[in-house]
């Protein structure tokens, strides 16, 4: 087959090596962009229960088999192979990096493997995309220094947009659970005088936010599923706290496990958390709203001022022109 002539008929100027390069390039960013589709695309509710009911098969199987069940032996093709061989799923890294992706609400067995995969492949991408954009097609004509700069930043970039991305989900979702959890609050403190005990109330407490906020609705259940299965009821209460990452949800955990080992009224002190969370959530109204005017300064001096000047001053200065003109 001819392709140079298919090529000529381009409307701009270019070779088959060129062609190639920039095929290929291409080829590896949507590679990477349906490797990164697990963090991007939103669960539905239907898969969030498969999870809940993944978690309390696995919980039902830690408990009646002696087996360890870890991110090791589920993996994702090349990816859990490439990190397998790596050994990164061992040590303090993977160890932090499980913790990361359980607070912005990754919870599946190959979130981790995924997580470092990205870690090595997007700084080679961006640097490969980098060389292919500056040194093999020589779109930007830039100095060697600056190319070289350039290439390093590309890298850096690369390396810590995994991390960013993370941290950004993980903030989105602390802010929609501070939010909802005084309303869960209220909804267990309900349940808990009504004669439920601290499991019923969470399960019960988590149907009812299902529709209103499934990301504490999740926690809440997966917190029951927990209580039920683990052997020390204290370690599903912490892991509750680990997973969100909230001061509240801390003291929150602290009051169940009070409650928990000496006998204390239950509902008395859900009320009393669920009016500090209130409180708290309406100091932090009122500081934002105390904050507006001077944050709104600054767009007022930049793009209203201008022009209630041209609409003062601007006549009078034309008058002036005007003037000065015919002397």
């Amino acid at each position: 087959m001819n392709w140079d002539y298919y090529i000529k008929q381009l409307p701009f100027e270019t070779s088959l090596d060129e062609l190639v390069v920039v095929s290929a390039g291409i080829s590896i960013f949507f590679a990477i962009i349906v490797a990164w589709l697990p963090f991007i695309t939103k669960v539905p509710n239907g898969q969030r229960m498969k999870s809940l009911k993944l978690r309390r098969s696995d919980l039902m199987n830690k408990a009646t088999k002696a087996q360890n069940r870890g991110l090791k032996d589920k993996g994702v093709g090349f990816a859990g192979k490439l990190v397998a061989r790596m050994k990164l799923l061992k040590g303090a890294t993977a160890d932090a990096a499980q913790e990361k992706l359980l607070k912005a609400g990754f919870r599946s067995r190959d979130a981790v493997v995924i997580f470092l995969f990205m870690k090595l492949a997007l700084p080679l991408t961006f640097a490969l995309a980098a060389l292919i954009l500056f040194y093999g097609l020589n779109l930007y004509k830039l100095e060697p220094m600056m190319r070289m700069f350039v290439s390093l930043g590309a890298v850096i970039v690369g390396a810590y947009a995994p991390d960013v991305y993370v941290k950004n989900a993980a903030d989105k979702r602390r802010a929609v659970l501070t939010k909802s959890l005084p309303d869960a609050l209220d909804l267990m403190v309900i349940c808990t005088e009504s004669g439920l005990n601290l499991d019923g109330a969470l399960l019960r407490s988590a149907r009812e936010m299902r529709l209103s906020s499934p990301e504490l609705a999740d926690e809440l259940e997966l917190t029951s599923i927990e209580l039920g299965f683990l052997t020390d009821r204290r370690e599903a209460l912490e892991n509750f706290a680990k997973r969100t990452g909230l001061p509240s949800v801390e003291a929150l955990v602290s009051t169940l496990s009070q409650a928990e080992k000496y006998g204390t009224p239950l509902a008395s002190s859900l009320k009393v958390l669920a009016n500090e969370m209130r409180d708290e959530r309406l100091m932090k109204a009122e500081e934002k709203a105390a904050k507006l005017p001077a944050t709104l300064t600054i767009p007022m001096v930049i793009f209203i001022m201008p022009a209630l000047f041209i609409v003062l001053i601007g006549p009078g200065i034309i008058q002036a022109v005007d003037s000065f003109s015919k002397m």
